[in-house]
């Protein structure tokens, strides 16, 4: 009867190990950098945040704070605007997107792609 209980008591510290281990490896991917490409569908510069559309019509909400690096566009993205085409790498944290870098297309291909 010992042998049974301890087999037992083993196998549920061993279970709640393992639930604790994934747990941990879900939380930590949350935090990895993903990147999107897309076109703005909309962007509000005061909550300094834009709606991205993939191509696969999936629409992201990316905010971007004083950190994100910006390439092809002018002050901040101030030059990012509905319809730019932007290559966006964020992180993801609690369900909300922040860019790390933005990238913006020229001009042309933004109004193309709409």
């Amino acid at each position: 009867m010992k042998f049974r209980s301890k087999a037992a008591l083993a196998l549920a510290g061993l279970l709640i190990f393992a639930v604790a281990c994934l747990s941990q490896v879900a939380a930590a991917d949350e935090g990895l950098g993903k990147v999107i490409s897309g076109v703005v569908k909309h962007v509000d510069h005061g909550t300094k945040t834009m709606v991205v559309k993939t191509s696969d019509g999936t629409e992201h909400t990316v905010k971007w704070t004083g950190k994100t690096s910006w390439e092809g566009t002018k002050d901040a993205g101030k030059g990012i605007k509905d319809g730019s085409e932007v290559t966006v790498k964020y992180t993801e944290k609690g369900g909300e997107k922040t860019a790390d870098a933005v990238k913006a297309a020229g001009k042309d291909i933004g109004k193309a792609a709409q």
